[in-house]
């Protein structure tokens, strides 16, 4: 696993692996995005509401997700500075869509990555 800037950077298939094992993956990306298509596993918070959110936040491993992994590296920073256990999904959404893992509208159909 890579590092950058303290937070450990994880790639889609480790992501999936981390979640199955009980990992929060955390999307942080705002409504429209979510709503396109997101990581059936996923919870939905958007980055600007996470500061208010952390109290809500398990103390497990936590993988941040955004559409390419700019404002989730932010978030996992952020959390990783509060105490959380937390890494980066390298390349976001779009990774995880590229390496052929699931992604889903809000309607449970297939999804896209916007």
């Amino acid at each position: 696993m890579d590092e950058r800037d303290g937070v450990p950077q994880i790639d889609a298939s480790g992501a999936h692996e981390l979640v199955g094992e009980g990992a929060l993956l955390l999307d942080v990306r705002e409504d429209d995005e979510w709503t396109a298509g997101h990581a059936p596993e996923a919870s939905h918070v958007p980055m600007a509401q996470v500061p208010a959110a952390t109290g809500e936040l398990p103390a497990g491993e936590i993988v941040v997700v955004c559409r390419s992994g700019s404002r989730s590296q932010r978030v996992a920073a952020f959390l990783r500075a509060q105490g959380f256990t937390a890494s980066n999904l390298a390349g976001g959404m779009q990774a995880w869509a590229a390496s052929g893992l699931p992604v889903v509208s809000e309607q449970g159909a297939p999804g896209t990555v916007i």
